[in-house]
Parts: structure tokens; sequence; C-alpha cells
């Protein structure tokens, strides 16, 4: 028998640290998986802020800079993405905030991945990715923009 103590490895959260907006624009009043995300996000170390159902991407974005964000999360079901996207990142541009990263979820066909990144998203999340995933990929693209 050794007479050394192992210490264990306490890992640091992933997003220690980061405030995380996470959104409901539009008309859609199916929040669970909006919710889902937040409370992943918060155990991986963040401050979450829910804003609730059927805000306004004006809204959205000035509680984005209200708040102090480092990142907005966007969940739409509603199918009205391409719509309620653009008009959350022109909203952040209009207050100044073009700088805050925004990740988009929900049900987002893969042919509108692409124009959804050209406008400026930094991520497009999917249900059928695990949440490890989603989580890991957010605080990547969180370090990236600190680096």
């Amino acid at each position: 028998m050794s007479d050394t103590i192992e210490t264990p490895v306490i890992s640091t959260p992933l997003l220690r640290g980061k405030r995380v907006l996470v959104a409901k624009p539009g008309l859609d009043g199916h929040d669970i998986g909006a919710k889902v995300i937040a409370l992943a996000l918060r155990d991986a170390g963040a401050e979450v802020i829910y804003t609730g159902l059927r805000k306004s991407p004006g809204f959205i974005a000035r509680v984005a800079v209200d708040e102090d964000v480092d990142a907005v999360g966007l969940s739409i079901l509603s199918g009205s993405h391409k719509e309620l996207v653009a008009d959350a990142i022109a909203a952040l541009a209009d207050q100044g905030a073009s700088n805050i990263p925004v990740f988009v979820g929900g049900t987002i066909p893969e042919e509108d991945v692409a124009m959804l990144l050209a406008l400026g998203v930094t991520a497009v999340f999917t249900a059928d990715m695990k949440l490890d995933d989603v989580v890991a990929a957010v605080a990547e693209r969180l370090a990236e923009r600190q680096a």
C-alpha cells in the first residue's frame, strides 16, 4: 500500500464565466428544447438568461446588450428561421452588438444551414445532436473568439 494520496482531477466547467442568452423569437410556442439547452449550458458553467416565449428580434437584441452576454442562442421550430435570424442579426447590429456570436437551434432544414451561416450565424444545431456536442461547440467557438 502506498503512502501517497491521489488528488482527484477537478475539471473546469467548459463555459465558466460566460453569459449566454437563450431566446425564442417569433410566434413559436414550444420551448422545451430551449430549456434543455439552457440547462445544459448552465450545467457547463455558463450563466444563462432565458427570455421566454414569443420575443421579437429587437427585444432579444436589447436584452443581449443590457445583459452584456457573450453569445445569443436562438431556438426556432416554426419554420421562419430565415427571417427571424436575419432580423435578430440586424437588430444586434442596430444596437452596436454585431460582435456577439449567434447560435441557432431547432427545426432547421439542411439546405438552409449555409444561408444562416452566410448571414453571420456562428453555428447551427439540430435536434439530432447530442447535448454534450452542442455545449462543446459553443465553448469552442467562444474560446476561438477570446483567443
